[in-house]
C-alpha cells in the first residue's frame, strides 16, 4: 500500500499492523520514542514513564531489523538494559542493535540513550571496551558529577553534585570510544553516565525509570524534551478519535462486528469505542457461565444497557458449564473445559446472528493490552524468534477454524491505566473502571478442586461479597489492585452457638500491583480483619474459619489456580 501523510503523526502510524494504508509509517519525523528490548525487567516501566510525560513511545524487540526500525521513524531509541554480556565468551550470540543501525541513526539526527547493558552496547559497537567490573554494582549507589556540562544530561548540575540511583550490572566500560566523555561516577569510581553530545548518543550506568532513582524521572523528561526537543502531544482523546477513525475506515459500510464482553474493563472500553465507531453494527455477547461473582449478571447487564446503551445478548449457559464441570479437580483440564464451552455457546450466538442478518459476522473485538501484546514476544538471547503475534484473549481462548474473523483490537497499544483514562473519556461509569481485575474462567480458579462440590459456589459468593464490601465501606478499594476470597476444599472443626462445627474454611486475598506481573499483600489494619472474619462467620452459613493469604508474587500467583 501506498504511504500515507497523517495529519497526526504521533500515533496512527505506530498503532496498527494490518495493511491498511492509513497505518503505515510516513516521511515526517515523528514524536515516537522507540524501545529497543534487551530483556531488562524494567524495560516496560521505561515506556509507562515516557508516556506519563504525554509522549507516545513503543517497545520492540532488541533484534529487531533495522526496517522495522525505520519503519516507525522515531525521533529518538533508547536502549534498554539486560542480563546479558557483550564481552563474555558467548558474545556472538547476545543480542545487539542490527546492523547498519549507527549509519541509520547518524544520518537522520536520531538521539540515542542506552541504559546500562544499553550503555554497554553503544561502547563496545563504537569501538570501545566493556569488561569486567572490578566492583560490581547492585542496589541503591550513590553517584556524583564529575563533569560540569553547558549542555548534556547533567546540564544544570555542578561537579560534586550527588544523587542515589539504582544500579544492576556487574560490567563496565573501561574505555570509551572516541568523542565520548565521562559525566558521573558512582562511589566506587565506576562510570555511571557518558555522552557525546555532537553524535547524540548518551549512556547510563543506571536505571533512572525505577522509583529507586529519585531523580530518574526528572533526568528523563529533561533528556527528552530539553536535549531531543520531542513535544508532548500525545493525548488520549487523540487516542480516541484516531481509533474511530482507522474502525470506521476498516469496517464496511455493510459489516458487522461481534464482542464478547466479560464484564472487565477491558473488553467493555473495547466495545463501547467500537460502538461509539460503528454503531449497532456491534453485536455483543454477554455469557453467564455459573462462575460469575454475586449478583454480577444483573450489575454487569445494567451498566452495559443502563449506562453505556451496548445491544448486549446475556445467554444463561450454566447449566451446561457446570455439568461438564463436576467432578473436574484439575486446574488446566478446568480451564480448557471452560474455553471450550465458551467457544460453543459464541459459535452458537454468531450461527444465530447470521441467520438474522442474512450475512457472517465479519470482524471480533478483542480487548487486548500492550502488555500482552509484549509478553507474546519471546526475549531476546531466548533463541526463539521474535514474534509479534497476539496471544489469545483470555475471554476467549480459541475460536472455532471455521469463523474466520478478522480482529479489532483497539486497546492493543495502552496498558491499563491508560484504558481507564480512555475509559472515562468515553463515559464509562468510573465505578465500573476502578472494578478489579476478574479472572476468565471465574469462580473456578478460587474453588481448589470440584467447583460443582456442595454449595461451594453460593458460599464463596456470599464470602467474596462481604469481603469486597467491607474494603468498599473502608475506602480502601482503590489502594488495591486485586481482592477476592477462596473457598478451600477442607472443613475444619468450630464452635458455634455452644455446638461443635465441622464446616469449611475460606481464605482472603488482597495484593497491590501496578500491573499484575508482581504483586505485594495487602497490610490491612487488625481491626478490619477482625470485624470482616467475624461477619463472615457469622453471616454466611457453613464457614467456621477465615484465612488470609499473605505471600506475594513470586513466589505465588496471584489467583490460586
Amino acid at each position: 500500500p501506498p504511504t500515507v501523510k497523517n495529519p497526526n503523526p504521533i500515533y496512527t502510524s505506530h498503532l496498527h499492523r494490518t495493511n491498511h494504508p492509513s497505518m503505515e509509517a510516513q516521511a515526517v519525523k515523528s514524536n515516537l520514542v522507540l524501545i529497543l528490548d534487551y530483556g531488562s525487567q524494567y524495560t516496560h516501566l521505561i515506556t509507562r514513564r515516557i508516556r506519563s510525560l504525554s509522549i507516545f513511545s513503543l517497545c520492540i524487540s532488541g533484534t529487531s531489523s533495522l526496517k522495522s526500525i525505520t519503519d516507525l521513524n522515531p525521533s529518538v531509541i533508547i536502549l534498554s538494559g539486560g542480563p546479558h554480556s557483550v564481552h563474555a565468551p558467548h558474545a556472538p550470540h547476545a543480542p545487539s542493535f542490527p546492523d547498519g543501525f549507527i549509519e541509520y541513526v547518524e544520518k537522520n539526527g536520531i538521539f540515542v540513550l542506552g541504559i546500562c547493558y544499553g550503555l554497554q552496547l553503544i561502547v563496545q559497537k563504537l569501538g570501545g571496551v566493556v569488561g569486567v567490573g572490578e566492583k560490581q554494582e547492585y542496589g541503591r549507589m550513590v553517584v556524583e558529577v564529575v563533569k560540569e556540562c553547558g549542555e548534556g544530561l547533567f546540564m544544570g548540575k555542578k561537579v560534586g553534585d550527588k544523587q542515589v540511583v539504582w544500579m544492576s550490572h556487574g560490567d563496565e566500560a573501561v574505555v570509551l570510544p572516541g568523542g565520548f566523555e565521562v559525566v558521573a561516577r558512582s562511589e566506587q569510581g565506576g562510570i555511571a553516565a557518558v555522552q557525546d553530545s555532537g553524535r547524540r548518543f548518551y549512556g547510563l550506568q543506571y536505571h533512572p525509570e525505577v522509583t529507586h532513582s529519585p531523580e530518574g524521572m526528572e533526568l528523563l523528561r529533561h533528556f527528552l524534551f530539553d536535549i531531543c526537543g520531542v513535544t508532548a502531544g500525545w493525548k488520549m482523546e487523540d487516542v480516541m478519535e484516531e481509533e474511530i477513525k482507522v474502525i470506521k475506515s476498516m469496517v464496511g459500510p455493510d459489516d458487522h462486528v461481534i464482542c464478547a464482553l466479560s464484564g472487565g474493563v477491558d473488553s467493555t472500553v473495547a466495545a463501547t469505542l467500537v460502538h461509539k465507531a460503528i454503531g449497532d453494527r456491534l453485536h455483543c455477547i454477554f455469557v453467564d457461565n455459573g462462575l460469575l461473582r454475586y449478583k454480577e449478571q444483573d450489575r454487569v447487564m445494567g451498566t452495559f444497557e443502563k449506562d453505556l446503551h451496548l445491544p448486549v445478548t446475556c445467554v444463561d449457559a450454566s447449566v451446561q458449564f457446570l455439568s461438564e464441570l463436576k467432578g473436574v479437580t484439575d486446574p488446566e483440564k478446568k480451564r480448557k473445559i471452560i474455553g471450550k464451552e465458551f467457544i460453543s455457546v459464541f459459535d452458537a450466538f454468531s450461527h444465530d446472528l447470521e441467520k438474522k442478518l442474512g450475512r457472517k459476522p465479519t470482524y471480533l473485538v478483542q480487548g487486548t493490552l500492550y502488555p500482552d501484546v509484549i509478553e507474546s514476544c519471546p526475549p531476546p538471547g531466548s533463541g526463539r524468534t521474535h514474534s509479534h503475534t497476539i496471544k489469545s484473549h483470555h475471554n476467549v481462548g480459541g475460536l472455532p477454524k471455521d469463523m474466520k474473523l478478522k480482529l479489532i483490537e483497539p486497546l492493543k497499544l495502552l496498558f491499563k491505566d491508560e484504558v481507564r483514562e480512555l475509559g472515562k473519556i468515553l463515559d464509562v461509569p468510573v465505578g465500573f473502571l476502578k472494578r478489579h481485575p476478574f479472572p476468565g474462567p471465574g469462580l473456578a480458579v478460587r474453588i481448589p478442586g470440584d467447583v460443582t462440590q456442595g454449595n461451594a459456589l453460593d458460599i464463596l459468593r456470599q464470602v467474596d461479597e462481604i469481603f469486597i464490601q467491607a474494603i468498599k465501606d473502608a475506602g480502601i478499594y482503590d489502594e488495591i489492585w486485586q481482592a477476592f476470597a477462596v473457598f478451600l476444599p477442607i472443613k475444619t472443626t468450630g464452635v458455634q452457638g455452644d455446638q461443635r462445627t465441622h464446616s469449611n474454611a475460606v481464605a482472603l486475598r488482597a495484593v497491590t500491583s501496578q500491573d499484575g506481573m508482581t504483586a505485594d499483600w495487602y497490610y490491612f489494619e487488625h481491626k478490619f480483619l477482625d470485624d470482616v472474619s467475624r461477619k463472615i462467620c457469622n453471616s454466611v452459613r457453613g464457614v467456621n474459619r477465615v484465612c488470609l493469604d499473605i505471600t506475594s508474587k513470586p513466589p505465588s500467583t496471584i489467583e490460586w489456580e
